[in-house]
């Protein structure tokens, strides 16, 4: 049976760098995808946010995902915001979309747009009332989270959840490669952790970990069995 899956990024690229070949299976396996990028992405750096965009719309159509949303917050000033304010097109998509698994960042990252939204989508999908959300997964992000102070048991990122996406390396390497030509590149050289042979890399640890050549993880926050 299909479901509705929404993925709450804060930039263009994190959704892939994240969940990629996660979003990859969860097409493939007939699921519907939203992919809603909360910020510009670019803008505390210049001032070329067409080209951002188009790569992340490139991106999310190499994973299979043609509804991609745009709130258009500013990048880098998450922090500065009333909390309602990033809340709010998080909620608004749960409600016309009405997903049972929703994706996002995690609490420990080094970015502050990433912590930020992950407090606005905790809040979005709590389980009160009609909210029709399931599950709040925590994807990582490579030269993010694992930046984040993880000798701080509250922020440390201990995944409980591995997704195999054996089927799905190559996909997401393509879906990456939509970010190599934005005015800044997303997708630096090796060995900078988002460099294309370091998210392998990742990805294969990840997986071995499990006993799968190749894995994403994440952190289930909260899981209903209705």
């Amino acid at each position: 049976m299909s479901q509705a899956i929404l993925v709450v990024a804060a930039h263009p690229d994190d959704e892939t760098y994240g969940a990629g070949g996660t979003i990859a299976r969860h097409v493939a396996e007939g699921d519907q995808v939203t992919v809603l990028f909360v910020t510009d992405g670019v803008t505390a750096r210049h001032d070329q946010t067409d080209q951002q965009r188009a790569a992340g719309v490139a991106a999310c159509a190499a994973l299979g995902v043609d509804d991609v949303r745009f709130a258009d917050l500013p990048d880098q000033r998450l922090d500065g915001m009333p909390l309602l304010e990033v809340i709010g097109p998080i909620h608004a998509l749960v409600k016309e979309l009405r997903p049972t698994i929703v994706y996002t960042h995690h609490k420990g990252d080094a970015n502050q747009d990433h912590r930020r939204l992950f407090e606005a989508t905790l809040v979005a999908v709590r389980p009160f009332g009609e909210n029709p959300v399931d599950e709040l997964r925590c994807f990582e992000v490579a030269s993010s989270t694992e930046w984040g102070p993880a000798s701080m048991a509250d922020w440390a990122f201990l995944p409980s959840l591995f997704v195999d996406i054996g089927d799905y390396v190559d996909i997401k390497a393509k879906a990456i490669e939509a970010y190599r030509h934005t005015h800044v590149s997303e997708v630096p050289a090796f060995p900078h952790p988002r460099a294309p042979e370091s998210v392998l890399a990742y990805d294969t640890a990840r997986g071995v970990s499990v006993g799968l050549q190749a894995a994403e993880a994440f952190v289930s926050v909260r899981r209903l069995i209705r």
